[in-house]
């Protein structure tokens, strides 16, 4: 109600326009890819490299030789600049984590109070411990009932253990409390060298304790459901949150109420289901990890597991030998195909809930356009999941390594038509660290480092490009050296060429979209710009649904979006700009429907990518214009 003024005096009143809407988190990259190790198809988010070696690994030997799959040099290179990171670690046909059945302390084997005399209780574990990583990297033993081969060597070492698997160990069991301690070892330790990741003391089976054993480590276990159609999902099981980083509960022995009220045992005999000590110290091993269709085991062997799919490769290409057949240990014969399309094809259709992931890039590196079967069909899904986002761009491949002539990239660039992507050329020679050799790569590796230093040192409507912020100092050449004539030709074609000049290195020399058609939205620059903006105020406006249509709401509205513009002008993003959300926009037939409209007018600060300068020689005698 108005106030009432009847006798004359000065009246104060307040209006709060400094409505501020809650920050936008970091936003970062998305990438899909094998890697050592991890979670497969659940997009997961890492903040920094060593966080991502962690979860996902980095180096593995195969025979006498070190790899690193190409999902690991384009997350290494991104994380140099950028703290976030979406994985989806790609595995194929019937995958599965490694579990451990951990016996209880009964005279078994494997707790270590006889381990000349072999005795399971398999069926009944006291508990069983799962990996939360998938595949056959994560086995350490081959079977769990037959000592012969639970190969160990001295000091307890695991024949089959690495820096990637794990191993556990009991240890403090104490039968008057009903309580233990469990540790997670790295499964390449020995006994008098533990090297334990995870501690976890005073665990309980009993489930009406605040230190039940799945309350404090976590059941939660995440499923990827409806693989292969249009619309997979993530299914989540379990009912407490995973606290560990490593593994999961499951199958636990309850002892329930193992304490009465007088601080005793109730039932002598809930002390046969709690574990024996020392278990890791013997054994600790994993078993049961599956890769489906590709993948390594803690040796370096392929491993295929239970998959019977014919041609199933053997030996697996990388680097620059990636072809239409074998990328990686994967065929990729057709997207509908489990021999890795299927994987890429689920992982993008997760990736299109922009509601579930927030992320402004995607990177497919290893997945190359020009080598067919579900190569082009997963560049062209990559795509469409970002035109149909609007809110992410695409850095993909469009050749392989030795393509010789000009022609056949610019062809193959000329079949795609998006400002939703980018593509670079040629390949490059870097110095993988994690090996220690020089390896030609993809160029879209080494662009997401690119990317994300631009966005570290100036903004994302600067161009990733020149020798201000398209530096390449990580690659020592590049795979051939471009002429002005070559980089005319590939940038008329779309295709950003990437240059090497005497004393300056190698270095990005374009920033094209694939846009045919010549428009503002043509240039990287611009079309991060509008990412950035419409997911700005796309999210600060989620604060204004379901309120009052009215003056009032509107103008919080310009408050949102007026200052922020305000700014990205100041750091030069726009020239200009205009947002109307008024009575001329939302007239009483658009508010009728529940909408309440604006509109916002940008224009974008546009790049200098061609300096021209006039020399002109003047005759002696000659005078200059003021």
């Amino acid at each position: 109600m108005a106030e009432k003024i009847v006798s004359p005096g000065v009246f104060t009143k307040e209006i709060d326009a400094s409505f501020l809407p809650a920050a936008i988190g970091e936003i970062g990259a998305a990438i899909v890819g094998p890697t050592v190790k991890g979670p497969a198809m659940i997009p997961t988010v890492v903040e920094s490299y060593s966080e991502f070696q962690a979860m996902f690994g980095d180096v593995f030997k195969s025979g006498s030789n070190n790899y690193t799959y190409l999902t690991s040099v384009a997350a290494q290179q991104y994380l140099k600049h950028s703290g976030k990171l979406t994985v989806v670690r790609i595995l194929d046909g019937t995958y599965s984590g490694a579990t451990a059945s951990i016996p209880t302390g009964s005279g078994n084997f494997f707790t270590g109070s006889n381990p000349a005399t072999f005795t399971t209780d398999q069926a009944t574990p006291s508990f069983k411990l799962n990996t939360i990583a998938d595949g056959a990297i994560m086995n350490n033993v081959l079977n769990f009932t037959n000592q012969d081969q639970m190969a160990t060597g001295s000091n307890g070492i695991l024949l089959s253990g690495s820096k990637d698997n794990l191993r556990w160990e009991i240890a403090g069991t104490n039968h008057n409390k009903g309580t233990f301690s469990l540790l997670i070892r790295r499964g390449d330790d020995t006994q008098k060298r533990k090297q334990i990741l995870e501690t976890w003391n005073n665990l309980s089976l009993d489930p009406n304790q605040s230190n039940y054993i799945t309350k404090v480590i976590g059941d939660s276990r995440a499923t990827l459901r409806g693989s292969g159609g249009s619309d997979p999902y993530i299914q989540y099981s379990g009912s407490f949150k995973n606290n560990s980083k490593y593994v999961y509960i499951s199958n636990v022995k309850d002892t329930i109420d193992y304490i009465n009220e007088n601080g005793t045992i109730r039932l002598n005999s809930l002390s046969a289901s709690l574990p024996g000590i020392s278990s890791g110290s013997w054994k600790g091993g994993f078993a049961g990890g599956d890769n489906g269709i590709a993948g390594f085991d803690a040796l370096g062997n392929v491993s295929t597991g239970s998959s019977t799919e014919a041609g199933l490769l053997t030996a697996y290409s990388f680097y620059k030998d990636i072809s239409g057949t074998d990328s990686q240990g994967y065929k990729l014969s057709a997207i509908t195909a489990d021999d890795g399309g299927v994987a890429y094809i689920n992982a993008l259709n997760l990736l299109s809930n922009s509601d579930e992931y927030d992320i402004n890039l995607l990177l497919i590196p290893g997945i190359v356009d020009s080598l067919g079967g579900a190569h082009s069909g997963i560049v062209t899904k990559a795509i469409d999941i970002c035109e149909s986002r609007g809110d992410c761009f695409l850095i993909y491949d469009a050749v392989p390594y030795n393509t010789a002539n000009i022609s056949t990239v610019t062809n193959q660039v000329n079949n795609n038509d998006s400002n939703y992507a980018a593509t670079y050329w040629p390949w490059v020679q870097v110095n993988e660290s994690n090996t220690g050799k020089n390896q030609f790569v993809p160029p879209s590796t080494v662009l997401a480092g690119i990317y994300a230093f631009n966005d570290k040192i100036a903004a994302p409507w600067f161009a990733p490009a020149g020798l201000n912020r398209g530096g390449l100092d990580t690659v020592i050449q590049a795979e051939r050296k471009l002429t002005h004539a070559n980089r005319d030709d590939l940038y008329e074609s779309n295709v950003n060429p990437i240059a090497t000049f005497p004393g300056q290195g190698v270095c990005v020399w374009g920033q094209k979209t694939l846009q045919k058609k010549s428009s503002a939205l043509d240039r990287v620059n611009v079309r991060r710009l509008m990412i950035k903006v419409k997911k700005f105020i796309a999210a600060s406006s989620r604060f204004l649904v379901f309120e009052q249509n009215n003056n009032i709401t509107r103008q919080r509205f310009l408050n949102i979006a007026n200052p922020y513009l305000e700014q990205v002008q100041a750091q030069s993003g726009l020239n200009a700009f205009k947002v109307v959300m008024d009575e001329s926009n939302n007239t009483p037939d658009v508010v009728d429907r529940n909408i309440l409209y604006g509109q916002i007018f940008l224009q974008p600060t546009r790049t200098a990518e061609f300096i021209v300068l006039d020399f002109t020689i003047q005759p002696t005698g000659a005078t200059f214009p003021e």
